[in-house]
């Protein structure tokens, strides 16, 4: 692959773990649910094609005030959410347990640290996609080892819940996430199990 393509493929990469992060977030808004919904997707291009194709179709049938109120039913919730998009919750049964202390050793390692106006957790979902945007961007080759211990074991099944759920919309987001985490762990895994091993497991 030349220079060009790899970074390419890099920025595109960060773009879509970007686009996760902010749907995991907060419900979508008129521009961004029109932009979702003109995508132009050849669905003979394989699942992770398919599934953006999905995304698209079910944004074309939703509306943002409808999202608003699906989003905080779905994924926050008065106490929780019908999904709860936290590590310690899928690791550990519990919200800020080891998981989320694993992982505030390995951010610090790696000079990240969470913005003082966020509320949730680093180890909100969203805020791990995040992260990974920020170390594709950086080319730091840190990108393997921190998806390898902190998304994988995880967040596939917190993608299946929510592909689950009841508003198609939201349905379509965790197919689409979990596609778009599978590719991501064929090509990452190899490259982790190559490098020596510096991310801390819970």
């Amino acid at each position: 692959m030349s220079d060009a393509n790899r970074d390419e493929t890099r920025a595109l990469r960060a773009d879509i773990y970007r686009l996760l992060a902010g749907l995991l977030r907060e419900a979508p808004g008129r521009q961004q649910l029109d932009w979702l919904a003109g995508l132009e997707v050849d669905v003979d291009d394989g699942e992770l094609a398919a599934r953006w194709a999905a995304l698209a179709s079910a944004a074309q049938q939703a509306e943002p005030e409808d999202l608003a109120r699906a989003h905080f039913r779905h994924l926050v919730g008065v106490i929780q959410g019908d999904v709860t998009p936290y590590a310690s919750w899928y690791r550990n049964g519990e919200l800020m347990d080891e998981a989320l202390l694993a992982l505030r050793r390995d951010l610090k390692a790696l000079g990240i640290a969470r913005r003082e106006a966020e509320p949730d957790p680093e180890d909100h979902l969203a805020a791990l996609c995040e992260t990974m945007a920020l170390l594709i961007e950086d080319d730091s080759g840190d990108e393997a080892r921190f998806f390898m211990a902190h998304l994988a074991p995880w967040a596939p099944r917190c993608l299946a819940d929510l592909s689950c759920v009841d508003t198609p919309f939201y349905a379509r987001l965790g197919e689409l996430g979990n596609a778009f985490l599978a590719h991501e762990r064929r090509q990452l895994e190899d490259e982790a199990a190559h490098e020596p091993l510096r991310v801390v497991e819970p």
